[in-house]
């Protein structure tokens, strides 16, 4: 199979949330199971080189990005899984800043396949993997193959059922935590908080920015059990001398132990010292476990991270941001990324969301603040329909248009 081919055969498999069910009615249950028997079977990639696991709602992306920059900059070989991509799929699996080659990935799936339609065979699966676990399996098993020094894994949903959760990752790193994929995760906060803190393992080393107070005593409670050691960041570090220019952010890291370093970020929005903090404590948790992290590897790393999508500026003249925010906490985020920096001028939104997303919500955050809001369909088989998007929050701004591509939404902003 050619990479085209291989892509098209992994979307047929239908998106996680697609082809799983909390209930067991549906193409699979999520769970652990399969994955466990394909690792297995592939002899167990996860277990040759160190991991780090990062859960939480949002953030976790950006962390993950800052980590690997963090220990690509101590001139370790990292490997870096993530979802969803941006544009391409193969945006999940990277070497060293290099997502895998196309042909490497047709190459690595191909193989895959053949070990899965012999697991079905013989009984040993008992469903085929779902998308998401067949490019975690490809992720780790790449980075066995590439001889990495440390690979950063990104949760793909929740934390205790992920394919991800497989691995025995050195360091796990709670992001904040708050509501999204409620159907899968529970509709508290706490419940919601449990299924992420499913990643601390025992006697493990977590590193939690999850500072909602129930969200954390969730995370108290489960390291607790596993007697794991735990860094709360909101307790321990702190940024002062906060300075912004166009909104990317410089301030100094400080912990009461003494450490104090100055840092610049490259990732934009307020939000980022938060996650900047956590790769901070994370960085530093390595250090002590022997990893070649110093503080100037830190400051490097957080200054060269890059993660497309995330108030990403696509032009300057006028200026054009991108932002991939998909539930309440991110909307907020960006609103106050909105009001700190372009609160006195007139700003186009383009808006565009998946049908299990809280557009209500979202809306409620965003379309207020717009001059118009040019409502559009992603290329996405869970895509909202703009004329559905207009119905639910019609009322929200007076100048609501639409078109049927993004391409064509960004003209007409544009104009």
């Amino acid at each position: 199979m050619d990479y085209s081919q291989v892509t098209r055969y992994l979307i047929s498999l239908g998106n996680e949330i697609r082809a799983s069910t909390v209930d067991g009615v549906g193409a699979a249950k999520l769970g652990l199971e399969n994955i466990t028997v394909l690792l297995d079977e592939l002899g167990r990639p996860q277990d040759s080189y160190p991991s780090i696991l990062i859960a939480g709602t949002n953030g976790k992306g950006s962390v993950a990005a800052m980590m690997e920059s963090i220990l690509r900059a101590a001139n370790l070989r990292t490997g870096l899984y993530t979802s969803p991509h941006l544009i391409e799929i193969n945006e999940r699996i990277q070497v060293s800043g290099q997502p895998i080659p196309p042909d490497d990935f047709a190459a690595l799936f191909t193989c895959l396949r053949g070990h899965i339609e012999s697991l079905l065979a013989s009984g040993r699966l008992q469903f085929h993997p779902t998308y998401f676990e067949c490019l975690t399996a490809m992720g780790m098993e790449y980075f066995r193959q590439q001889c990495v020094n440390i690979a950063v894994l990104e949760v793909g949903m929740g934390g205790r059922l992920d394919a991800t959760n497989s691995a025995t990752p050195c360091l796990s790193i709670l992001t904040p935590v708050d509501f999204d994929h409620e159907r899968f995760l529970g509709t508290t906060i706490e419940a919601i908080a449990g299924e992420k803190a499913g990643i601390i393992k025992p006697r493990g080393v977590t590193v939690t920015a999850a500072s909602h107070p129930a969200a954390a005593e969730v995370v108290r409670r489960e390291a607790d059990a596993k007697q794991a050691r735990l860094t709360e960041v909101w307790k321990k570090y702190s940024a002062t001398d906060v300075r912004s220019d166009d909104g990317l952010y410089s301030f100094r890291a400080s912990h009461a132990d003494g450490f104090s370093l100055p840092v610049r970020l490259s990732l934009r929005g307020s939000h980022q010292i938060e996650n900047a903090l956590a790769a901070i404590a994370g960085a530093r948790e390595l250090a002590q476990m022997g990893f070649p992290v110093k503080e100037d590897t830190i400051a490097q790393g957080l200054a060269a991270a890059e993660w497309p999508g995330r108030l990403e500026l696509i032009y300057e003249r006028p200026k054009v941001y991108l932002d991939g925010a998909h539930n309440p906490a991110g909307a907020r985020a960006l609103a106050r990324f909105w009001d700190q920096h372009f609160a006195e001028r007139r700003v186009f939104l383009i808006y565009g969301a998946m049908r299990d997303k809280a557009v209500p919500e979202i809306t409620d955050i965003l379309f207020p603040r717009a001059a118009a809001v040019i409502l559009t369909q992603p290329n996405q088989v869970r895509a909202t329909a703009p004329e559905t998007l207009r119905d639910i929050s019609g009322d929200l701004n007076p100048s609501l248009l639409i078109e049927p591509t993004p391409a064509l939404a960004l003209e007409r902003a544009l104009e």
